[in-house]
């Protein structure tokens, strides 16, 4: 018979407030404390923490129909409406149906040349010796690579404006995540209309786009258009309705690249400081490309700058933790999990556990050898979530970081400037505040 609850605080207020000012503490905490299996309350609401891969593997796989968004992600839906990081049950499966092609391998390797083209855009603006943030530098890139890759357009010169809607609209999806979130949307001063201003302004950038798409009817090779085209052929035959393809573009367009940016921020982050792997790094770049541009082929030649990514998101996984509701009352590894109650997986917490990377805190992407990574639990390690809800553009992320990284790479070393502190700050992902100030230092490819 499955037990109730597992052992945990039982301090509402207490739990509230160090949940709220540091919430990857507080989970690493509890894991220590508690072991794979915790629980907290929430206000009335019982919270499980599940910091143990096969009880991972249970909830995101086997039991995954048992639970739906959490209350975070239904203020996500404030911005991105019903995408496929939002939506539920059999919509969701029809919405990933048919954004399915448009992210398929062999259709994103097209993509592989304009990745390198605006990385390249970006190193030659780039001058020896300068100093900048790397987080906005790479922000800017990734929104570059995603309006092309999307949208069939350069919108650089809109960069600024959607950059800063786009924080607008995380700090205030920040805010109305917490634990009475109910009663602050609410108020006068609860930041609702701010974030609703920023919502109608993606929208008149976006439904532009689409109506612009439309009325050519051309298949302009990016994913907009494949969207745009796909008709549900396993279900009633139909096409996406405008309304759809924004919420899908808004998805990809928001959550899409500022994944990508922070996974890159964090990844120079720790190149910087080693120069080791930065060493071993440039000599498969070097070895590899020579003096020329990498292409969408190359990737699976540069072994160790994938490494090199996989190990920058096992130790700042741009996805930090995840947040089922449950739907019905469900038996996970034992436990009696009841409708309404919540559950939370955190990469943070299982991507830095010693049990299965000894030495947790140190940056080494010989983790990531091939022999080494058949020795652990599939689910110690998972930035892009996991089971029928795994991130549909995990395949174009991945070629996107690689690319990005080999580019620049290439050519270019970044040095941390010295006396500044950098937090792993947890929003809707893991950005590094107040940002990473680096100094640029040229460097030659071997040919």
């Amino acid at each position: 018979m499955a037990r109730r609850l597992p052992p945990g605080p039982r301090t509402p207020l207490r739990t509230f407030i160090a949940l709220n000012a540091d919430p990857l503490g507080y989970l690493t905490d509890l894991a220590r404390k508690y072991g794979p299996v915790a629980s907290y309350l929430r206000g009335r609401q019982v919270v499980f923490a599940f910091n143990d891969p096969e009880l991972v593997r249970e909830f995101l796989v086997v039991k995954h129909r048992s639970f739906r968004k959490d209350r975070g992600m239904q203020v996500a839906k404030k911005i991105l409406g019903e995408g496929l990081l939002s939506s539920e049950g059999d919509f969701h499966m029809r919405q990933r149906r048919l954004s399915a092609p448009a992210l398929h391998k062999e259709r994103i390797a097209a993509h592989g040349q304009d990745i390198v083209g605006y990385a390249g855009r970006t190193g030659r603006e780039w001058s020896d010796g300068a100093t900048l943030d790397i987080v906005p530098a790479m922000e800017r890139l990734t929104l570059g690579i995603v309006g092309k890759t999307l949208f069939g357009t350069d919108v650089e010169a809109e960069a600024e404006e959607l950059g800063a809607i786009k924080a607008l609209a995380v700090d205030q999806f920040t805010m109305l995540r917490v634990v009475f979130s109910v009663i602050r949307d609410k108020l006068p001063f609860s930041g609702k209309g701010v974030l609703e201003e920023a919502r109608g302004r993606l929208d008149r950038i976006v439904y532009r786009m689409i109506e612009e798409r439309r009325r050519s009817g051309a298949d302009h090779g990016d994913l907009l258009s494949m969207l745009l085209l796909a008709t549900d052929a396993e279900g009633d035959g139909s096409r996406m309705t405008d309304l759809q393809l924004r919420d899908e573009a808004m998805t990809i367009f928001l959550a899409g690249h500022d994944t990508v940016t922070n996974a890159l921020s964090w990844t120079w982050y720790l190149l910087a400081q080693n120069p080791e792997v930065e060493a071993r790094l440039h000599a498969e770049l070097d070895a590899v490309l020579g003096g020329r541009p990498a292409t969408a082929e190359d990737v699976r030649r540069l072994p160790y700058t994938e490494h090199v990514v996989a190990e920058s998101m096992r130790l700042f996984p741009p996805a930090w933790a995840l947040g089922r509701l449950a739907s019905e009352d469900v038996d996970i590894g034992g436990w009696e999990v009841k409708a309404g109650d919540s559950v939370v997986v955190s990469q943070w917490v299982l991507h830095r556990d010693a049990r299965y990377f000894p030495d947790p805190l140190r940056f080494d992407p010989d983790r990531w050898e091939p022999a080494i990574v058949a020795t652990r639990p599939k689910f110690t390690y998972f930035p892009f979530g996991g089971g029928p809800r795994s991130c549909v553009g995990e395949a174009f992320a991945w070629m996107e970081a690689i690319l990005v990284l080999a580019t620049l790479a290439r050519q270019w070393r970044l040095r941390l400037l010295p006396d500044q502190r950098v937090t792993p700050t947890p929003r809707l992902t893991l950005r590094p505040v107040p940002g990473i100030r680096v100094r640029l230092e040229r460097r030659r490819p071997a040919q």
